[in-house]
């Protein structure tokens, strides 16, 4: 990849950076799972399963009919085909049935798709290979052994591994679950995330702002960012700067929560007097990172439970991208997710940019893909500023630079991370 080498010593400052991944490193050490808990499986969509889910009875759990049709025993229909072979049809049984019933050789028995078979039937032969009869059958066409059945444990048997730990549950499992005879399972409950946004001049969406004053954005984006990662949000939002108010506040939430993010508490002044508000809750590591943009960011294992803490920028732009590339995947790994981490793919890029030398940077961008030959191509969005929100929300990728690049021209291939995708 081509790049412009820097014609200087790094600045003293770019030593005392810590790097994205040792940050991630430390960050995901410190991940709180919520203890399992049961739960009706109508509830268990979308959650990580805790146990090995053990089939207790098999699945299907009587040989059954596949289709509607007579059920017979398939030796006796085997010359159906060179000529007709005619059956007496003695009984129905529909889905549902429980009354046994036994097949004699030579006889039919019409049944539904569902009802069980009767004892010495081994196939069905489909309504379609027949004239329909309801006193005497013709079957025009033969059967194997276990034709147009569903045996006993054929999906399951007693004993196997209906849901494993670690599954995501979705409709699929939620239905297997119920077939097995589940109504509860063990689950890994959604991290609960409070959180909050610190600042004078910010008013809620509901108010018309003063001169001076800004719309709370962070509270709002940042809890739709913590819900797209699976977490359980509560959006407290906005909080004075008051240090006797914000410690209590981040105090009562740290008893609810397994995450809390507080958005405008790092950076400036007043980054730092909200890391003073908070210094007896807990350490608050402030080492900044070699990351562009965000690197103004601190984080701390606060309260009696250790409850991972989150001093995040005001910006907006800046908020979401360390929410993305920080936050997120703590969420995910208090979830249980194997890989907490978005995909990355390597893609062709369409315009040059720049970026932050000794810094990683993080760049949105607009990923397609070549229909001739499957190419990833990446095209930036808003590189002129980390204050362009608006980019952001056009954005289904972040395109990764590393810390010696300074430069990246059209053409090369870049790392980027899939968004969310949007509908």
């Amino acid at each position: 990849m081509a790049y412009t080498e820097p014609t200087t010593e790094p600045a003293p400052e770019a030593a005392r950076l810590r790097s994205v991944d040792d940050q991630l490193s430390l960050l995901l050490n410190a991940a709180v799972r919520p203890r399992p808990v049961r739960v009706a499986i109508s509830e268990a969509q979308g959650l990580l399963c805790a146990e090995e889910v053990e089939a207790e009875q098999a699945l299907p759990g009587f040989d059954q009919a596949a289709v509607d049709g007579y059920a017979v025993r398939s030796v006796d229909v085997r010359t159906a085909g060179e000529e007709p072979v005619r059956m007496p049809v003695v009984g129905e049984i529909p889905a549902g049935s429980r009354q046994p019933r036994r097949l004699q050789p030579g006889q039919a028995v019409r049944v539904a798709t569902g009802a069980p078979l009767p004892t010495l039937a081994d196939a069905v032969v489909p309504t379609a290979h027949t004239d329909g009869g309801t006193a005497k059958v013709e079957v025009h066409q033969a059967v194997p052994s276990h034709g147009y059945v569903r045996r006993t444990g054929e999906d399951v048997q007693i004993g196997d591994i209906a849901v494993r730990q670690g599954d995501t549950i979705g409709s699929a499992q939620v239905g297997l679950l119920a077939a097995v005879g589940r109504s509860k399972v063990l689950v890994h409950p959604r991290p609960r995330v409070s959180i909050i946004s610190v600042g004078d001049e910010l008013v809620d969406i509901d108010r018309s702002p003063a001169v001076g004053q800004v719309y709370d954005v962070n509270s709002y984006a940042l809890a739709a960012a913590a819900r797209d990662a699976g977490a359980e949000v509560s959006r407290v939002g906005i909080v004075p700067l008051d240090p006797r108010r914000l410690r209590e506040t981040v105090e009562g939430r740290l008893l609810m929560s397994e995450v809390v993010v507080v958005a405008g508490g790092a950076g400036g002044s007043i980054g730092d007097e909200v890391q003073a508000a908070l210094a007896d809750l807990g350490e608050l590591d402030t080492t900044r990172v070699a990351m562009h943009p965000g690197s103004s960011q601190a984080f701390g294992k606060l309260g009696p439970d250790s409850v991972p803490t989150f001093l995040i920028p005001a910006n907006p732009m800046s908020a979401l991208v360390v929410f993305e590339v920080m936050v997120r995947p703590l969420i995910r790994a208090a979830r249980g997710t194997r890989n907490p981490h978005r995909r990355v793919v390597e893609a062709r890029l369409l315009s040059p940019i720049t970026s932050t030398q000794g810094r990683r940077g993080f760049l949105r961008g607009q990923l397609l893909r070549d229909e001739s030959n499957g190419e990833y191509l990446v095209q930036p969005l808003g590189t002129g500023g980390s204050h362009l929100l608006a980019s952001l929300a056009e954005a289904n990728c972040l395109i990764t630079v590393a810390e010696p690049l300074t430069e990246v021209p059209a053409g090369e291939q870049v790392k980027v991370a899939f968004l969310a995708q949007r509908s």
